[in-house]
């Protein structure tokens, strides 16, 4: 193919994740959601809001020139997307379902968009939009960009505004001389930090190697919990939350400090806030002081450590692997933590309940996990309205010591915060 540019380092980081997929785990990188229609929406006015978003952003409309798996490019976006609208009858308890089937079929990102939609039916009327995409076209807060933007499309597709900047905008900037002075410093914060962490491992067992396991600790006590040592902190819930995980890991891989890869969203120009693409990134955060009992005063210690780490959140992961090669002595990170944010649509906007707790208790559920990339260790927080949930992923490592690392995170929040 001609005409490809470089991929964005955001794009790059999900290229050198996914590279080595073998055919049956290659839907890994989909994610799918169901959106909810409003009464009266018709399927021509869903195909219509669809393309205006689409026309909007260069990410649904670009394919990907990966013949050379060393030098993968994004090819210029087409001028048009395949608007043929599946529509599917259902029954109204299938959505999650029959997303979870569409998600399961990979994509071809060399002669297809990374992103299809079906629309859902019940009893011949719109009922929600399935919408599913690739990692490398949108991480989660370009996700919910495109969903509030196709639901103020329902209403005036021609009302979205101007195109804004696209992927390949991104990465003209990342490659230019002022964006390739911050890969070389995130690089020399990478190196600093692998220079200097320490060995911190979890025990692997002898019975579960190769294996993988999810659980998912959801809580409506842990969301206030974690507010109230925020405010005493200063710190935001997600300082909080890590700096919980972190000791519940430092005490069972018996050190004082340990680095933790944090997932950092690097939309902090306003320019790129509303762009769609995959800008996540690992980036290493070294925590001193670990299994500090004060809880205050650790999460205050990891705001500032994550501060320094989002500061190099974009770099290049093909000079980060070259530099990981130079130094096989350094330690591998003992855990990762991403706290989910989403824009602001969605945030919740009404203060955690401080009265008297009469919401059900805290529950623990494990899933079979719908992917495998990533770190050994992920433990992913995602507030809602009315509780704080903390999924936890994990290879080599047994049910009891998951269950262990979420209920001792779960039990710090609340004996810090002070439990009535």
């Amino acid at each position: 193919m001609s005409g490809a540019g470089p991929l964005s380092l955001g794009q790059l980081s999900v290229w050198h994740d996914i590279r080595g997929l073998p055919a049956p785990r290659r839907h890994e990188p989909n994610n799918a959601a169901a959106w909810p229609l409003p009464p009266g929406v018709g399927a021509e006015q869903v195909r219509t809001a669809l393309r205006a978003v689409a026309a909007r952003h260069p990410s649904l409309r670009t394919r990907y020139d990966l013949q050379d798996a060393d030098a993968p490019g994004q090819l210029p976006p087409d001028p048009d997307v395949d608007d043929q609208l599946r529509i599917t009858e259902s029954a109204a308890d299938e959505p999650a379902r029959l997303a979870a089937e569409l998600a399961t079929e990979p994509f071809d990102l060399g002669r297809e968009h990374a992103w299809r939609a079906r629309l859902l039916t019940h009893a011949g009327t719109p009922a929600q939009l399935l919408f599913v995409k690739h990692h490398i076209a949108a991480d989660a807060w370009a996700q919910e960009l495109l969903h509030q933007e196709f639901r103020r499309a329902l209403i005036d597709p021609r009302g979205l505004g101007p195109t804004p900047p696209g992927p390949a905008d991104l990465a003209a900037e990342q490659y230019g001389a002022a964006g390739l002075r911050r890969q070389a410093a995130a690089l020399d914060h990478w190196a600093q930090t692998l220079t200097h962490a320490p060995s911190a491992a979890l025990p692997r067992g002898a019975d579960t190697a190769d294996d993988v396991v999810q659980c998912t600790l959801r809580s409506a006590a842990a969301r206030p919990a974690a507010h109230t040592v925020a405010e005493r902190a200063r710190v935001s819930v997600a300082s909080v939350v890590l700096a919980a995980y972190a000791r519940s890991v430092a005490r069972r891989c018996g050190v004082d400090a340990l680095v933790v890869q944090l997932m950092s969203a690097n939309r902090f120009a306003g320019r790129w806030r509303g762009v769609v693409t995959s800008m996540n990134q690992w980036v290493p955060a070294l925590i001193a002081d670990a299994r500090n009992d004060d809880l205050v005063k650790l999460a205050d210690a990891v705001h500032w450590s994550g501060l320094g780490a989002f500061r190099h959140g974009m770099h290049d992961v093909t000079a980060v692997a070259a530099l990981r090669a130079r130094m096989p002595e350094a330690a591998e990170p003992a855990c990762a933590f991403n706290y989910v944010s989403v824009p602001d649509d969605t945030v919740p906007k009404a203060a955690p309940h401080q009265g008297p707790r009469t919401a059900a208790p805290p529950t623990l559920t494990w899933e079979e996990p719908f992917t495998t990339i990533g770190p050994r260790c992920y433990a992913r927080a995602v507030e809602s309205e009315d509780a704080l949930s903390l999924r936890l992923t994990a290879k080599d490592l047994d049910r009891a010591h998951c269950a262990e690392l979420l209920w001792d995170l779960h039990e710090s929040l609340l004996t810090a915060a002070g439990r009535p």
